[in-house]
């Protein structure tokens, strides 16, 4: 029993180096900038270490090969897509504009399966207000978002200003309208003064303390 527990340790405390080691060799990536291959390697790389723990009966050997072999793949991989623009895309995905001068492509989301929940958190995780405040989105390979701010003199929200989404995705979005004390028939008469009949055909649509209105129509042409 005793030795069984030492060999435990001492696997462990191997295994630990190894693990370390190889990622090192994978280079200093952040979480986020990961790859989906990155993903794969580094949890089919826990689990056999995770295997040769669970397993003393069994020779550390069939954990150590696999490792290398994944550290292998993940280095010729990185040199390909130094090497070639096109397994690079192909292989880790090209960015795509979530936000162009302004406007939300809808088209573009649903492409990449991406939703206003997902871009208003985003967002907020930037430290922006709100999708009036963006002249640019780039939603990453790494699934990351890259936010490019219109100029200060283009902004028209109050320093202390709220922002309130009263629509997403063509959806009223009743708590916002609490919040601001009004009612679904307020926005309905608000946005056909604005010439906007249907509410469906809107993706977007915010109002800050300004009472300046942001409005982004579906674009269903594409």
């Amino acid at each position: 029993m005793e030795l069984e527990i030492g060999k435990i340790i001492f696997r462990t405390i191997l295994t630990y180096i190894l693990v370390v080691i190889l990622f090192r060799m994978m280079g200093k990536r952040e979480i986020g900038e990961l790859s989906l291959l990155d993903i794969v390697i580094f949890i089919m790389v826990a689990e056999m270490a995770v295997f040769s723990i669970e397993d003393p009966s069994s020779t550390i050997w069939h954990a150590i090969i696999p490792m290398i072999v994944l550290l292998l793949i993940q280095r010729l991989t990185a040199w390909l897509s130094l090497k070639s623009f096109f397994f690079r895309d192909w292989f880790e995905g090209k960015p795509s504009v979530i936000i162009s001068k302004g406007k939300i492509d809808e088209y573009e989301m649903k492409k990449q399966r991406y939703n206003f929940s997902d871009l208003m958190q985003q967002l907020r995780e930037n430290g922006t207000k709100s999708i009036q405040d963006v002249e640019f989105a780039i939603l990453e390979a790494s699934g990351k978002l890259s936010i490019f701010e219109k100029d200060n003199t283009q902004q028209a929200i109050s320093p202390d200003g709220y922002v309130v989404p009263l629509i997403l995705d063509g959806k009223i979005q009743k708590e916002s309208l609490i919040k601001i004390n009004q009612s679904e028939l307020w926005l309905e008469e608000e946005l056909k003064k604005r010439g906007y009949m249907s509410i469906k055909s809107i993706s977007f649509c915010s109002l800050d303390s300004n009472e300046q209105w942001y409005i982004d129509v579906k674009d269903e042409q594409r």
